[in-house]
This record gives structure tokens, C-alpha cells and sequence, in this order.
């Protein structure tokens, strides 16, 4: 990582209460353009499997990896409402986008709830700067997403290094990405780290095979003795409350969101200059068809549907992360003291984890209702998509089709069934549902 100027302080200055707050018009408008470009080659990358790299340059030129941070570190400092905007409309510009940027905005997500401190400092001047992080945690081991091989090795002579060893899998935008982070065993403990993409030992390999999502980069991230700076090794905390596993699910929601609008979106395209129809058609142009325009205003209202949920839900992630943040300012920690103090402070602690965990545990519920929304709407919308056309409409120049294949990639991520059952099981009993043993 460069080294900060010894004239950077540590700043205190948090997302969403910036000294200028941008508004969300503002915010479009700056990226519109942006996400217009790359909207407009979406279609040719995707039969071509061209991997967005100039669009992630892009991107990172324009400041998107630096909305969350904030302004005093020389980023936008916006909320998550905001940033999950945007997050949606790129995904209607591209959806490959938004879901190869998640590992790095959770990874912000998760350096913002640090206690300030000179490493804090040092990530968030560097992310401003443009640095973007990718995801290398999960590996086709064991029985789960939570079985973990790769080791992260003690240094042997005083000094040296720790060193990373293993392989992972669904390394979603670590081919673009500066740094990746992920999850690994030290000491029989798991621990996070973060090591340079192009550190020795370190090998990116593009061998995703998926029918969707083609150009996340989402394949195998393979490490071989590679170094890692003891300062960018943490420490698992699994009993603290925060708000980032289900950051990292609403990032996925706002990808079908914007599957969505781009599927109603290319359905009034296509019907609009669109001359010929059906010998059963009640008229002669389909721009003028009773039924083929109610299918058009059908996918508007879905595209409508799947956009709400996913701002009802960042909202109470924003409350969430408000409390979380709180609980920081008064000494709340899963960590702390049981007994009370003559000035009440651990009594204000107490109160503050107990919130962050109620605000955490609400954003999680509204999570899950939004995915179980978005994707019932995403993909009827993009197998509805083709009852405004012919067989033309399944040209292959015209990509429709990636639509329903990104959509049912995504949905299969973190099956609904799964999301329904626990939220079912919430609503008769009144409490979260238990989990599995080793969970």
C-alpha cells in the first residue's frame, strides 16, 4: 500500500453526513453518462465475452469506488440509499458491473466500522485515490461456503512475512482489482487478509464457466507462498453485530433490479420501431397493440417493484450501519464489560449493542424480502420480455437472452427457498431462525 503523507491526519468524517452532502439527482447525473457508454456496449462484450476492463478503469477514474468513503479522505461520502442507486443503475446499464464491484464495496463496508486509526486512514485515502479490492473467500472445499483451506502461514526468521497458500474460487472482480481480500486459516483460526493482486505468488486465472455473469471474473484466485504484510491480517469477531453479510446480498438484489429495468427497458425498444405483427394481431403495429403494450407496462411495473425493495431495504441498512457506528462512539463492543460503571458508560454500551443487533437483525429481514421480490420479478420479466416479438427477438445479435441467464445466475447464488423458509419461520415464531450447527 503507499505510504500517506505524514501531513494526512485521522480524520473522522463519515458517510452520509459529508460537509456538502451530494443529492441523488446530482449523483445520477455525474454517472449517467458513464453508465450510458457502457450500457451501450453491454450487448457486443457479452457475445464476445470481452472482459470490462476498460469500463473498470473507467469506473475507478470517475470516483465510483470511492462513493462510501468519505469526503474528508477524498471520496463522495454518500449513503447506502445512494450508492444503492447507483449500484442499480449500473446494473441496467450492465450487470456484470455492479456484481464485480461488490467484494469491494463490502470491503469498505466492513474498514468504515473500524475504530479510526492510521491503517483505517491509510485504506481510505488509498481507496479515494482509486485502489479497488476483490473477493477470494469461498473455495470448492468441504461442505460449504464456510469450510476453508488456504493457510496463512507464521514468518519463520523474526521479521519476515506471513505467507498464503491455497486456492479459491468465485474470486468475483479480482481480475480487475489492486488488492484482494479474503478469508483464511492461521493457527487453526480463521483470519482476513488483503495481499497485492499482483504480488508473487499470486495467480488470477479467468476459468469462471457459468451460463451468466460471464464477465465478473468470478473464477480461480490461486496463492503459492505469497507474501502478506502483517497490517492487512485481522482477526474474525463472529459474535459482533454488523451490517455487511447482508451488504453483500442487497448488492446482488440491485443487480436483478437492474436485470429488470433493462429487460423492460430493450421491450419498449424493441416494440417501438418494430412494423411487422402477427395475421392475428387486432392491429397492424405493434407499438399500437392493446396486448403487446400491456405486457410492455407489466415489465415497467416489475422493473418499478424490484427498484423499491431494494431502496426499503438500504434504508434500514443505513439505520444499521448509523447504529453500529454509535454503538463504536460509546464504547459498545461485543467485547466489553458486563458491569456497569459509576458514570453509566457501560450501561450506554449495553444499550447501543442491543440496538445495532435489533438494526442489524431488520435490515437483515428486509434483505431477504427484497432478494425473494427481485428475483420472481427479474425472471418473469426477462422470459416475458420476449412475448413483444417474434422469433427476431431471439436473434443472437441482439443478446436478449443474457437478461434471464444473468438473472438466474444471480438468483442462484443464495437460493430463495432458504431466504423464504427463514423468514418464515421469523413471522410464526417471532424470532430468528436457529442456525445449523457450525454456523
Amino acid at each position: 500500500m503507499p505510504t500517506v503523507s505524514a501531513t494526512h491526519q485521522s480524520l473522522t468524517g463519515e458517510p452520509g453526513t459529508p460537509a456538502t452532502p451530494p443529492s441523488t439527482a446530482a449523483l445520477r447525473k455525474r454517472f449517467r453518462p458513464l453508465f450510458d457508454s457502457i450500457a451501450a456496449g453491454a450487448a457486443r462484450r457479452e457475445q464476445d465475452r470481452r472482459l470490462p476492463y476498460d469500463e473498470v478503469a473507467a469506473l475507478k477514474e470517475a470516483g465510483f469506488g470511492a462513493l462510501r468513503v468519505p469526503e474528508a479522505y477524498g471520496g463522495s461520502g454518500v449513503s447506502l440509499r445512494q450508492l444503492f442507486v447507483l449500484l442499480t443503475d449500473l446494473a441496467a446499464a450492465d450487470s456484470n458491473l455492479t456484481q464485480l464491484w461488490r467484494g469491494h464495496f463490502a470491503f469498505v463496508e466492513g474498514t468504515l466500522l473500524q475504530s479510526s486509526s492510521a491503517h483505517r486512514d491509510r485504506w481510505l485515502f488509498d481507496i479515494a485515490a482509486g485502489a479497488m479490492v476483490g473477493n477470494a473467500s469461498s473455495e470448492l472445499t468441504g461442505t460449504s461456503l464456510r469450510d476453508i483451506r488456504t493457510a496463512l502461514t507464521s514468518p519463520g526468521p523474526p521479521g519476515g512475512a506471513p505467507t498464503l497458500t491455497g486456492t479459491k474460487y468465485y474470486s468475483t472482480g479480482s481480475l480487475y482489482a489492486d488488492w484482494i481480500a479474503g478469508s483464511a486459516l492461521h493457527d487453526g483460526e480463521r483470519v482476513g487478509y488483503a495481499v497485492r493482486a499482483t504480488a508473487p505468488g499470486v495467480e488470477r486465472i479467468d476459468d469462471w464457466d457459468g451460463f451468466g455473469q460471464r464477465l465478473t471474473g468470478s473464477g480461480t484466485t490461486r496463492f503459492t507462498d505469497a507474501r502478506v504484510d502483517p497490517g492487512h491480517v485481522r482477526s474474525f469477531s463472529p459474535d459482533a453485530p454488523t451490517h455487511v453479510p447482508a451488504f453483500f446480498q442487497l448488492v446482488l438484489v440491485a443487480s436483478l433490479a437492474g436485470i429488470t429495468r433493462a429487460a423492460a427497458e430493450d421491450a419498449a425498444d424493441f416494440v417501438r420501431p418494430r412494423t411487422r405483427s402477427y395475421p392475428t394481431a387486432i392491429t397492424p403495429l405493434p407499438r399500437e397493440d392493446p396486448q403487446v403494450l400491456q405486457v410492455v407496462g407489466e415489465l415497467g411495473s416489475r422493473a418499478f417493484a424490484a427498484d423499491a425493495v431494494v431502496l426499503a431495504a438500504a434504508d434500514l441498512l443505513d439505520a444499521a450501519y448509523g447504529h453500529l457506528r454509535a454503538g463504536r462512539c460509546t464504547g459498545g463492543s461485543d467485547h466489553g464489560s458486563d458491569h456497569g460503571s459509576d458514570d453509566g458508560t457501560d450501561d450506554d454500551g449495553t444499550r447501543a449493542r442491543a440496538a445495532a443487533r435489533a438494526a442489524v437483525d431488520d435490515a437483515d429481514t428486509a434483505v431477504s424480502r427484497a432478494q425473494l421480490v427481485a428475483v420472481a420479478q427479474s425472471l418473469r420479466a426477462a422470459t416475458d420480455l420476449f412475448e413483444v416479438g417474434g422469433a427476431s427477438a431471439t436473434s443472437t445479435g441482439r443478446a436478449l437472452d443474457r437478461h434471464w441467464r444473468n438473472a438466474r445466475t444471480i438468483a442462484s447464488h443464495n437460493p430463495a427457498i432458504y431466504k423464504a423458509r427463514a423468514l418464515g419461520y421469523r413471522a410464526v415464531h417471532g424470532e430468528r431462525e436457529p442456525q445449523p450447527a457450525g454456523a
